[in-house]
């Protein structure tokens, strides 16, 4: 990945140079900024989860990223997965050009305020020509993003068509355009991003949510937990929204579809793929299944999902009956259960008790660990995740074949 604008070896240095300082003042520096930035223009209130800035999540992993180009700014091929994961971030928050000298503005100011008199003026002009060039590679990347839907730019009015309860704590929203016009198709696994005024705040909060159903030109289909949290700065406040608050008939805005989280629906059937999830993290693996099914799709799948009971477990008949359907024996389901009741039966409404465990699933049926082209996607908690991924490389397989499903800031 090339830098856009040109960055001198001369400022390369002194910004690798700076990394370690970063390191220790780099939150710090961060919160600043986001106070001082949105103080300045409150209007990108719109666009920043105002939960992420209580709990700090945001400014932590703003520093980690800064850290990381610091680091790697003379090899940025090693930031392409997280340049492309924040590229379609801001795509699905309608992130525009005119932005990025807000942003930088505010942060060179942030890290001459932090670091004071040690911010000498060859840093901060270092600082300002890496940050130009980065700003570059992002705006060309979204640019590159959004005219791939020239006909839908920016936030469009959907309504809820119908409000399904899944479970007690997941309800699924159809989502039909307001102008009635066609939906482009998704690659199975993207997300969108919806924007719902929050009473509390005053103003619009923007959430990802994974698209829960095969691409349609008539509907979009997401599926929401229900998070405990209701205040501000506490996971949960729109999620909460919109269970109680919408019902059939009102309006959302939404973007575009985007993310890099997606099977390709023209790879091969040579490749198989096992979709890893657990609790809500089934909603793009749903997509993704519906999708290859119905291309008439011969792929070999391994559903593996774990769930705390099975009263919180979403599409379980429908995951059990594209099983049954299924005549060539291609798409196999392992449940594991955390906590099951007695009046589940095992090996008829879960394989396994407890946590998910990858040690005791069928290593070649259910994870095709000797097929060298298989595809792992995995989506749930964080912890959840990470462990997976580092089983499976463990267990041999390339980082390139594991695909995790980072929502929120990816800063844990």
């Amino acid at each position: 990945m090339a830098v856009a604008a040109p960055v001198s070896p001369e400022h390369i240095a002194i910004v690798k140079a700076t990394a370690p300082v970063l390191k220790e003042h780099g939150v710090e520096i961060t919160t600043l900024f986001y106070k001082n930035m949105i103080a300045a223009h409150p209007e990108l209130k719109n666009i920043f989860s105002m939960s992420n800035q209580a709990s700090g999540a945001q400014p932590r992993a703003l520093a980690a990223a800064v850290i990381a180009y610091a680091t790697y700014i003379d090899d940025l091929g090693k930031l392409k997965a997280a340049v492309e994961r924040i590229a379609h971030k801001h795509e699905s928050l309608n992130v525009q050009p005119d932005q990025y000298p807000i942003v930088g503005k505010h942060l060179i100011e942030a890290v001459a305020t932090v670091l004071g008199d040690a911010c000498t003026p060859e840093i901060g002009a270092a600082w300002t020509a890496a940050y130009a060039a980065l700003a570059d590679v992002f705006i060309n990347r979204e640019q590159q993003l959004y005219a791939a839907h020239q006909d839908w730019q920016g936030w469009r009015r959907f309504r809820i068509q119908r409000k399904v309860p899944e479970t007690p704590e997941i309800t699924s929203f159809y989502l039909v355009p307001e102008d009635g016009k066609p939906l482009p198709k998704f690659l199975p696994g993207q997300y969108i991003s919806l924007q719902v005024f929050v009473p509390q705040m005053g103003h619009m909060q923007p959430r990802q949510y994974s698209l829960s159903e095969a691409p349609r030109s008539d509907y979009y289909r997401i599926s929401v937990k229900k998070e405990k949290g209701k205040e501000i700065g506490v996971p949960g406040l729109i999620s909460n929204l919109l269970h109680e608050n919408y019902k059939e008939g009102d309006v959302l805005e939404l973007t575009a579809p985007a993310g890099e989280f997606f099977v390709d629906p023209k790879d091969g059937e040579d490749k198989p793929i096992a979709l890893i999830s657990a609790g809500v993290g089934l909603t793009p693996m749903i997509s993704i299944l519906n999708s290859t099914v119905n291309a008439g799709s011969r792929r070999r799948i391994s559903w593996i999902h774990g769930v705390h009971s099975t009263e919180v477990r979403a599409f379980n008949d429908h995951i059990r009956a594209t099983c049954a359907k299924d005549v060539n024996n291609n798409i196999s389901a392992t449940f594991f259960v955390t906590s099951p009741q007695r009046r589940d039966v095992q090996g008829v409404d879960y394989h396994f008790a407890g946590r998910t465990d990858l040690s005791i699933v069928d290593q070649k049926s259910s994870l095709f660990l000797d097929n060298a082209r298989a595809e792992y996607f995995i989506c749930g908690p964080h912890a959840f995740m990470k462990e997976v991924e580092r089983y499976l490389i463990d267990a041999g397989v390339g980082a390139e074949r594991i695909h995790l499903e980072i929502f929120g800031t990816g800063d844990e």
